[in-house]
């Protein structure tokens, strides 16, 4: 039985994973104002994670981070950088599989989203109102410029996957 952490994070991972899909207008094509609300909902959602969540397990841990964490963290930063340029097939294609094994590491039995539950158990409500509470996030023009593209590629690939 998983708690209300858990469920806020699993109906959200749910919520960015419809956005896409109402992005994708046909194979290779994308409706630009959709997806720009698909990229504002993971980038906060990253945020959540990254600036509110993570801090909290780990400061339960008396400051020793969740072991998932740094693969984690590296899938976010694939995930950014895959925000910046605008999206293409391969794009698309990427974060779709980087997004499949993310949440799925995340939501797993036992995994980040349960053990944070476990670990900030007396500060649940609080968190929940952080989260909820918690701004939206900036978004800046897409840049497709051949060194945004090769950034997106480093990054990518730190996090085990190839564009």
């Amino acid at each position: 039985m998983h708690g209300r952490l858990y469920d806020f994070f699993e109906k959200d991972h749910r919520r960015i994973e419809d956005l896409l899909n109402r992005a994708t207008i046909h194979e290779g094509e994308f409706d630009l104002k959709k997806y720009g609300l698909f990229r504002a909902a993971l980038l906060r959602h990253i945020g959540l994670e990254e600036r509110i969540l993570f801090p909290a397990a780990q400061s339960a841990r008396s400051g020793e981070p969740f072991p998932a964490f740094p693969k984690i963290r590296l899938d976010h930063g694939a995930l950014t950088a895959l925000m910046v340029p605008p999206p293409t097939p391969s794009i698309v294609a990427t974060i779709r599989k980087i997004l499949t094994e993310h949440d799925a590491l995340e939501e797993s039995n036992g995994g980040p989203y349960d053990a944070c539950e476990q670990l900030a158990a007396e500060r649940i409500d609080e968190l929940l109102d952080t989260l909820k509470r918690a701004p939206e996030v900036r978004i800046l023009p897409h840049r497709d410029e051949p060194f945004v593209l090769e950034a997106t590629k480093r990054a990518v690939e730190r996090a085990g996957y190839k564009l």
